[in-house]
């Protein structure tokens, strides 16, 4: 036998990897597929219908129930509860359980509660105690019942430039193809105005625009990238956090200013959330609208990223 299982722990399944330890009053089912180098700590659970990847760690007194799939490296807090059964009943048994997904290198604090058929994206952060109700995106930092985003994995918020009347400056971004734009703006006793030339003002000349509103603080917009098109986001009103990713180097700016733009080169992963009440954002584009533009899923945009690294 390739792998360790305490005097006191129960194993029955055969599909184990190398190097993994299950730990005293820890029991796995048969039918459980669980990878290399993984530590199963004490009074852990495991149903038929699980997967488990490489290094995972999963911490005393969590029940791995049927349906739940953890990739590679992923850290399972003690106590944490996942749910597979969205109307749980007494001996009645639902036809299929609920697939809940938790991504490459993901956290999972303890006491975490996680509802049935939800995905926790890579390398995600949930906060000890939080209930997630929805899927997480890559790299999100959720905390509260219910869970919400307080943040990004290695982002770092960089505020827009806090004293721009004395500075004038902006900050700097560690991300290549992301760059914030200043733009112009005149204040008078009339009130204030901002303007910009498309050509020579703009990074790119515009061939559409689109203005988002009204969007719960808790919610998370954007979300994707795109291949061609270019964008410059500025928030005319109230505030936004956007965060920006090639791939390799990610970073957060919180939009505040009217007269900032933040301008988004193709290929680069984007996200906005923390809406003020009042905020409006004002995205221009660099193309007219094409669905085919458009990775909407974080592993997908990886990969291309990759690919193109490598040509």
């Amino acid at each position: 036998m390739n792998h360790f299982v305490h005097p006191q722990g129960i194993c029955e399944s055969t599909d184990v990897g190398a190097g993994t330890r299950v730990w005293a009053f820890a029991h796995v089912l048969p039918g459980a597929r669980i990878g290399a180098d993984c530590n199963i700590c004490d009074h852990v659970f495991v149903e038929n219908d699980v997967v488990v990847g490489d290094r995972v760690t999963v911490k005393c007194g969590v029940q791995l129930w049927d349906g739940i799939r953890l990739a590679d490296d992923v850290f399972v807090g003690p106590n944490v509860t996942f749910t597979n059964d969205p109307f749980p009943r007494s001996r009645v048994y639902p036809e299929s359980f609920a697939q809940t997904i938790v991504g490459p290198g993901a956290s999972l604090g303890g006491n975490a509660t996680i509802l049935p058929g939800v995905t926790i994206g890579r390398q995600a952060m949930v906060g000890a105690g939080a209930v997630v109700t929805k899927d997480v995106p890559p790299n999100a930092i959720v905390v509260g019942n219910p869970a919400r985003i307080v943040g990004y994995v290695d982002a770092g918020p960089e505020d827009s430039d806090p004293t721009p009347s004395l500075a004038g400056h902006l900050p700097e971004s560690r991300v290549p193809g992301v760059r914030l734009v200043r733009l112009t703006r005149v204040d008078d006793l009339r009130g204030s105005l901002v303007a910009a030339d498309f050509a020579g003002a703009l990074p790119f000349v515009p061939q559409r625009f689109f203005t988002v509103f009204g969007v719960p603080s808790s919610d998370v917009r954007g979300a994707h990238a795109h291949r061609r098109c270019h964008q410059l986001l500025v928030c005319v009103q109230g505030s936004v956090n956007a965060v920006v990713d090639n791939g390799h180097e990610r970073q957060e700016f919180v939009l505040d200013e009217p007269d900032v733009g933040l301008h988004m080169e193709p290929m680069t992963w984007g996200t906005q959330y923390r809406y003020s009440a009042d905020a409006v954002l004002l995205v221009l584009a660099s193309d007219p609208y094409d669905p085919a533009d458009y990775i909407r899923d974080h592993d997908e945009f990886l990969a291309e990223v990759a690919r193109a690294a490598s040509s």
